[in-house]
């Protein structure tokens, strides 16, 4: 190649990358005066502004275009648990203990001759039926004053938290269950794992929308969609998630999931009136399952480009116990030292919701899911028009 069609090739890369950043420009959304925010138009020649310079001003008051915004769930960051950096707070007695350590304390290595069926059969069938008779090991209660999540039932008793920010009787009883659980510790495999999984499946995709939206600081009427969606997260350069994406509903096989309710935003807080059940789809291991939050409330801090906060309610117990022993591997149980049978046997023991009719019994304990996601387009399909035969 000769220097001169080098340069000519040089030339019109430069021309054709300046037109790009030009149309680029063009698509992004202008926020705040530029005479307000102290700058002024440069032109092409100009000195490039100093480190120093303020950025330009962004209106504290926003709302979406159309009134409404999506926001995809891309992150798992903990089943409710306000962790201490020394744990004494939550676990004064300290972490539970795993499958592998009570299979020890259980089966000592003593001489004794035992079969397969009085040993690893005999525990895998407590996984898998598992009962509410009394536990042969200890097992240790998430405690202390603070705990995350919403008042779900109005009222405050003494089983009841206090949250971070001074709300009163937070209802999350789920966090005494597992909150000294290593496995669902961020040092746990879950907080290892999880997220990836999150992102990753296709079948655990699940995005809310907010229409009616006149302010995404205070707003005292929106209304929150709920619905599974069918699109990858759109990824940035470092593997993080970036806003701007688009998911389509999957108004077809995810019908069952789209569902609705009320809401207000306050100082950037969205909440919501109970949704009559939100069905989280969790699919770790290739073994599908549905989390059921029963009288489901959320509570997401809200930005134009992300929102964080939990999704709280009463979560079956069956199908929690059963997304747990089919997400995770026996390995992963082990290494978390999450021992199944007794976990059901407290989840049994501290349910606080929606009882059996006919044993009284209750089948749902209080919980929260805290959460991220990004903003994302939220695509309904077309309604469908049958052609009319003349």
């Amino acid at each position: 190649m000769t220097t001169s069609t080098r340069a000519a090739k040089a030339s019109f890369t430069l021309r054709s990358l300046g037109s790009h950043c030009a149309a680029l420009a063009l698509l992004l959304p202008v926020q705040g005066n530029a005479a307000e925010a102290g700058s002024s138009v440069k032109s092409e020649h100009s000195a490039l502004p100093t480190p120093k310079a303020a950025p330009p001003a962004v209106a504290k008051d926003w709302a979406p275009p159309d009134g409404k915004i999506g926001y995809v769930l891309w992150h798992e960051v903990s089943w409710g648990l306000r962790e201490t950096a020394d744990h004494k707070e939550e676990c004064p007695n300290g972490f539970n203990i795993g499958p592998r350590e009570q299979f020890a304390e259980e089966f000592p290595n003593d001489g004794k001759k035992r079969t397969l069926l009085e040993t690893q059969l005999k525990r895998e069938a407590e996984i898998w039926m598992p009962d509410t008779s009394p536990d042969k090991f200890p097992f240790y209660e998430a405690t202390g004053k603070y705990a995350i999540g919403v008042d779900l039932d109005g009222k405050t008793t003494p089983e009841d938290f206090e949250s971070d920010d001074g709300r009163k009787g937070i209802d999350n009883q789920l966090f005494r269950v597992v909150g000294c659980v290593r496995n669902y510790r961020q040092e746990g495999e879950l907080g290892i794992i999880t997220t990836k999984w999150r992102a990753q499946k296709a079948f655990n995709r699940v995005t809310f929308e907010i229409t009616g939206v006149d302010s995404l600081t205070n707003d005292p009427d929106v209304t929150v969609s709920y619905y599974r969606t069918l699109d990858t997260l759109l990824a940035g350069p470092t593997g993080n998630f970036v806003p701007g994406g688009s998911q389509r509903v999957d108004a077809r096989w995810g019908k069952r999931f789209i569902i609705s309710a009320k809401g207000k935003i306050v100082d950037g807080v969205l909440t919501t009136e109970p949704f009559k059940e939100v069905q989280v789809p969790e699919d770790g291991m290739g073994d599908p399952a549905i989390n059921i939050f029963k009288s489901a409330q959320l509570r997401l801090k809200l930005k134009p480009d992300s929102a964080e906060g939990v999704l709280a309610g009463y979560i079956d117990v069956e199908q929690w116990y059963y997304a747990m022993n089919t997400a995770w591997a026996t390995h992963h149980a082990a290494y978390g030292q999450a021992s199944a049978a007794s976990i059901y046997k407290a989840l049994r023991r501290l349910a606080d919701g929606y009882p059996d009719p006919k044993t009284g019994e209750n089948t749902a304990i209080s919980g929260a899911m805290d959460i991220k996601l990004v903003q994302a387009y939220v695509l309904h399909p077309e309604t469908e028009k049958v052609a009319k035969t003349p």
